[in-house]
């Protein structure tokens, strides 16, 4: 294999930088817990609506999106993303909600309302998923750094994994959101660059379509109702999603939490078309194409290294894998954020704080990721993980955390048994999903066990409030 030298140098001048700002964050303005794990909650619109967007375009939205556009999405790939910037809409009325909580995770809040099992099982589940996720980023940087190097892939992973450490342990929710910031600009602008180029140099956009069956350009092939299905989908993933809770509990104040909602949907809207483009102009001149696979998986990146200068193939390179660990570190640290904040100090040592709970946090952050980068070697399908971890952190909590927000009423019963009856509903779902039951056809496992969740909710709630049942307390105020 030949390596591409000069997109090496820009991948590893982009890593190495990473790597320097956690270390310089970690040294000047990490004075304790609050700075590691929120950030001081002192961030403005643009970081936190940045950092949201970043964690949202991972590899799946980048490199995935251009696959689905070159097998039998078509053009109506870009939904894969448009539909996450429309969920982001309704996210901005939570959004003040959560941060005005002033809480560290979503299992903190479930235990503030619905008690302490409710919280220690939301947060088993959530750091359940949270292991799956971080282990598939680490798969999907260290595949970046073995197309570039042509080393053993699982070496590779070793390598994403230890720098994923680094920074994230060293500077904590201020490096994630610093870093989620240079990233997020490197893959817009480096895809930006890179799409046009490519475009041109197979002679504009009219000679690529010719070469293209007309139902790959329809901006609607996959249909209206995946289109809605997906929608609801991130809606009920980003709502009890501890990433996103964590970058609107960053934010300085409740206005500035809304705000960041709505710019980050604008800023992933801007996301949709390119990895779209070019997974289309792959699929107009694949036969051209000695590198590409035969599932598009690498479509992105075969067209950009055929047709564009190196340069720009080392920019996207950097596009790439800043997508793939921007998710991965936010992942890494909620997990331990969750394992320290809603399981070792309720269980463990309720006094850990200050400076102590940072190096307790920075310590689980360098075991975590070590146990997911041997999870990530078992070589299990990446969105096979992603699709059961989704599921089995949102479903069950949904109700109990997102409508728990706002239904001043709710039981402390409405939260612990919808939490349980909507984890069952999605496995159930995922089970027939999996088996090639009609019935699940449009309607996802996810959205079916927060479906379940809020039915759970509701129903629990109307028979207890007949029986006058107090509320349970308040999620705006720690016991």
């Amino acid at each position: 294999m030949v390596v591409n030298t000069s997109a090496l140098i820009i991948v590893i001048g982009y890593l190495v930088g990473m790597i320097v700002v956690g270390y310089i964050v970690g040294k000047l303005k990490i004075k304790g817990a609050e700075d590691y794990m929120l950030a001081g909650r002192r961030m403005g619109v643009f970081m936190v609506a940045f950092s949201l967007s970043a964690n949202n375009i991972g590899g799946g939205c980048t490199t995935g999106l251009a696959q689905k556009a070159f097998g039998s999405w078509g053009m109506s790939a870009m939904w894969y993303v448009l539909a996450a910037s429309i969920a982001m809409i309704p996210l901005a009325y939570f959004a003040p909600k959560i941060r005005k909580t002033m809480a560290v995770t979503i299992p903190e809040v479930v235990g503030r309302r619905f008690g302490k099992f409710s919280s220690g099982f939301t947060a088993v589940l959530n750091i359940l998923a949270l292991f799956c996720l971080t282990s598939s980023q680490v798969a999907a940087s260290g595949s970046v750094v073995a197309t570039l190097t042509g080393m053993n892939a699982k070496v590779c992973m070793i390598i994403a994994g230890i720098i994923i450490i680094l920074y994230t342990t060293f500077g904590g929710m201020i490096a994630d959101q610093i870093s989620d910031l240079v990233q997020f600009l490197i893959i817009l602008v480096g895809l930006a660059i890179a799409t046009p180029i490519v475009v041109s140099s197979l002679g504009g956009w009219a000679a690529i379509t010719a070469k293209l069956p007309a139902e790959q350009l329809s901006f609607t092939k996959i249909g209206w109702a995946y289109i809605i299905g997906y929608i609801f989908n991130y809606f009920c993933t980003f709502l009890s999603g501890p990433e996103m809770v964590s970058r609107f509990e960053t934010a300085k104040d409740e206005a500035t939490a809304k705000k960041a909602s709505l710019v980050s949907a604008v800023l992933m809207a801007a996301m949709a078309a390119f990895p779209t483009l070019l997974g289309l102009a792959a699929l107009a001149v694949k036969d051209s194409l000695p590198n590409l696979l035969a599932n598009g998986s690498n479509a992105m990146m075969a067209v950009t290294q055929a047709y564009a200068p190196t340069i720009i193939t080392g920019i996207v390179s950097a596009a790439i894998i800043s997508a793939t660990m921007s998710s991965a570190d936010s992942n890494l640290l909620c997990m331990s954020t969750m394992i320290i904040n809603d399981l070792y100090k309720p269980y463990c040592d309720s006094q850990l704080d200050g400076m102590k709970e940072v190096r307790a946090t920075r310590l689980c952050n360098v075991i975590c990721c070590a146990i997911a980068m041997v999870i990530s070697f078992a070589g299990i399908p990446i969105t096979s993980m992603n699709t059961f971890a989704f599921g089995i952190r949102c479903a069950g909590p949904f109700a109990a955390y997102g409508l728990g927000l706002v239904i001043p009423r709710a039981t402390r019963n409405s939260g612990l048994i919808s939490i349980v009856t909507g984890t069952i509903g999605f496995v159930v779902w995922q089970i027939l999903s999996t088996k090639g039951v009609t019935i699940t056809l449009y309607l996802m496992p996810v959205v079916f066990g927060c479906l379940v969740s809020v039915i759970t909710f509701f129903l629990v709630n109307a028979i207890e409030w007949k029986k006058g049942v107090a509320p349970a307390p308040t999620p705006y105020e720690s016991k």
